[in-house]
């Protein structure tokens, strides 16, 4: 409510107060002339039907006209708000366990784990069953088999930092969202405060500037809530994904780490390549020097 409806209410309420107690106290003494009953009640009739009519006269905000009165700001604050709507959807939709990680591929996983020699080829077989990132980390992994071990290792952690890109990818568009949204915001307060005030001096003698001015000061700051509104919720999404990423790739980690071990009896013995759609091993023959030719 404005300064005039509360005015209003209390100068009302005031003389209903005064009414009854003027009232009572009367009745109970009997020194109240009818006269001054009458005119009491007809005063504190007018002043309920007033104050009826300044909680009825007293609007609510319209959310709507508030956003339209927000300014040209609101469009790009608006357009960030659909990119953080489609990319929350988008990492919903490819962040499942399902496309990290399956429980199937990771309890095949802790079967080969298990077994004392398992076989390369049914492993890259169980690979091709469960396309996922895991998958992808296992296969680079595999064609390694028979180099020494910290280069199956470099592979793992090269191959787990593309699969990790790929899978942040869309989350950095939300991360940039949520920085972008209350900057845009800002922008349009302030520029909703300097036109607030130009257009106050602009004003002639006897207009209300103090009512102007708060016009325009609160629908300045329409764009700082709605980039809020948009950076909030933006951040607690980005914030959750990072998390779920970093959850499932710890999980891959782990699974991986006991699985190579098992295949350490290949080193320098056998090689792994891919033909088709298997993977086939290759024997890695150790060969005698050829003996230099003499001359003749």
């Amino acid at each position: 409510m404005n300064d005039l409806p509360r005015r209003n209410w209390r100068s009302g309420a005031f003389w209903v107060c005064l009414t009854t107690s003027m009232l009572v106290v009367g009745l109970a003494f009997g020194q109240v002339p009818e006269s001054t009953l009458t005119a009491l009640e007809a005063e504190a009739s007018a002043a309920q039907q007033s104050i009826g009519l300044s909680a009825g006269g007293a609007k609510g905000m319209d959310v709507m006209s508030l956003l339209i009165k927000g300014g040209v700001f609101m469009i790009p604050i608006g357009v960030i708000s659909l990119v953080v709507v489609t990319f929350v959807v988008d990492r919903l939709i490819g962040l499942r366990s399902n496309r990290l990680f399956p429980s199937r591929f990771r309890k095949s996983i802790q079967q080969f784990s298990k077994q004392l020699e398992p076989d390369p080829r049914m492993v890259y077989q169980s690979c091709l069953e469960h396309p996922s990132a895991a998958a992808n980390v296992l296969r680079s992994v595999l064609l390694k088999l028979g180099r020494p071990v910290h280069e199956i290792h470099t592979a793992m952690a090269e191959s787990m930092q593309r699969e990790a890109d790929r899978a942040y990818g869309n989350v950095r568009w939300i991360n940039l969202s949520a920085g972008i949204a209350p900057l845009l915001g800002l922008l349009g307060t302030v520029w909703g405060l300097i036109r607030a005030f130009h257009d106050t001096t602009q004003l002639t003698t006897g207009q209300n500037r103090a009512d102007f001015l708060a016009q325009g000061i609160y629908e300045a700051l329409v764009t700082t809530l709605a980039g809020l509104m948009v950076a909030i919720p933006a951040a607690i999404a980005s914030h959750f994904f990072e998390g779920r990423i970093t959850k499932n790739f710890s999980r891959i980690e782990e699974s991986m780490e006991e699985l190579i071990p098992r295949f350490e009896r290949y080193e320098g013995n056998t090689r792994f390549e891919v033909i088709g759609r298997e993977l086939a091993p290759r024997e890695i023959g150790h060969t005698k020097p050829s003996k230099p030719s003499v001359p003749r």
